[in-house]
């Protein structure tokens, strides 16, 4: 167990506050990045997959779907448990919920089992995604909670551009079931390491009282509150823009640029770079400008690379140029803007962050059903949706940063 400091918060409670270590930082980007791992990394199995359960590829997206919707729903009800239970019981429940679903995916024979196990997958790991930003925001405020959430939004950015890429080597070596297999091992491996290093967080006389109307009354209270609000929906609206590009991956780059999946994996691969540099620059930004004029710049930063994205040239030149910009701005507003959400609610940071990421979800979803559903080709749907995603994100967060 690391060495303990007494600290005041934003909010005036004191509590523990553990050194910012090299240490703690990968535990909490682990926790945060293992649901990001599992959503993308089955994908260059699908050919496979359908094969075998006699099924098609475009049936077998069912199961990235229903993973979302449960991810999403799963952390309304994980933040508040973990207010009023603390976090320890919450991540390792999660954890072993999410090996229970890797075993039922591996042992799956037809798409409804798979289906099943996807969802009881989700319904755990959506556990360690909220309370790793819960955790951080228990243990750090100011500089240190941003330096933090940098490196924790780093890796949920990062683990799906990674997991094509682990997914393909595993089903060329293993077969697809060994997917699953390898992503329970690291739960488990994941959730010892927890168990003896950190533990519980939240401390008994913070936590809140449990019933379903003062749940309601909670999240009612945050979704009025514009220093919630305000910075949630920004970096959520920026969360939609990356995650659209994900969806949209597969038309741009394999159809509309002739990639191979291969080479669609290493591109993915190398946004990861990008999103690293920014968030590691994020919190010297914010110490120098402050987070607030820091996160502006990165949203500013981002809906220009949109804007060159939408007017530009259709080659793949230029649309690595115009990406590789915004995936610099989405790096400095993504941790900055989560660090600003948090700040304020350090007793309830179970529910905020749930809340915060079931907005991000939600508008993931909205977004890419939009680009696929708009009657133009790909590349000019994509390039619509990420400039009304950032366009809005930018309005929202100005004007709650400008204005009393």
């Amino acid at each position: 167990m690391q060495k303990q400091i007494q600290a005041t918060t934003a909010d005036g409670a004191t509590h523990t506050q553990m050194p910012l270590t090299g240490e703690l930082l990968l535990l909490l980007a682990g926790l945060a990045s293992l649901g990001s791992l599992a959503t993308n990394i089955i994908l260059p199995a699908f050919t496979a997959m359908g094969a075998e359960l006699g099924t098609s590829v475009k049936d077998l997206s069912a199961t990235l779907g229903t993973f979302f919707v449960a991810f999403a729903v799963g952390q309304l009800f994980v933040g508040p448990l973990s207010d009023r239970f603390g976090r320890k019981r919450l991540v390792l429940c999660g954890l072993a919920v999410f090996v229970a679903g890797c075993a039922m995916c591996a042992a799956a024979t037809q798409l409804p089992q798979l289906i099943t196990g996807r969802i009881v997958q989700a319904l755990g790991v959506c556990a360690t995604s909220v309370l790793s930003r819960a955790i951080a925001r228990d243990l750090f405020d100011g500089t240190a909670l941003a330096r933090a959430l940098s490196l924790i939004m780093v890796a949920m950015a990062a683990a799906p551009g990674f997991s094509p890429l682990l997914g393909g080597v595993f089903n060329s070596l293993l077969g697809w079931r060994a997917t699953f297999a390898v992503v329970g091992v690291m739960a488990i491996l994941l959730g010892g390491h927890y168990a003896l290093r950190l533990g519980e967080t939240h401390a008994a006389d913070r936590r809140v009282a449990l019933s379903l109307p003062a749940v309601l009354k909670t999240y009612g209270r945050l979704l009025l509150d514009r220093r919630f609000i305000a910075p949630a929906l920004s970096v959520s609206l920026v969360i939609a823009a990356l995650y659209s590009f994900f969806g949209m991956a597969p038309a741009l780059l394999m159809e509309g640029f002739g990639f191979s999946p291969l080479g669609m994996a290493l591109l993915f691969a190398a946004t990861v770079f990008v999103v690293f540099g920014a968030g590691m620059l994020a919190p010297r930004l914010a110490r120098r400008w402050g987070a607030v004029r820091a996160a502006r710049t990165g949203l500013v930063i981002a809906f220009g690379g949109t804007i060159a994205l939408l007017v530009g040239p259709q080659n793949i030149y230029y649309f690595t140029l115009a990406l590789t910009v915004f995936l610099l701005g989405m790096g400095l507003i993504n941790p900055l803007g989560t660090a600003i959400t948090l700040q304020p609610f350090g007793q309830q940071a179970g529910a905020a962050s749930a809340l915060l990421g079931f907005l991000q979800m939600g508008c993931a979803a909205l977004a890419i059903g939009i680009t696929a559903a708009l009657p133009v080709p790909a590349y000019l749907a994509f390039g619509i949706v990420l400039t009304a995603c950032l366009g809005l994100a930018v309005l929202v967060f100005w004007r709650s940063t400008t204005t009393p």
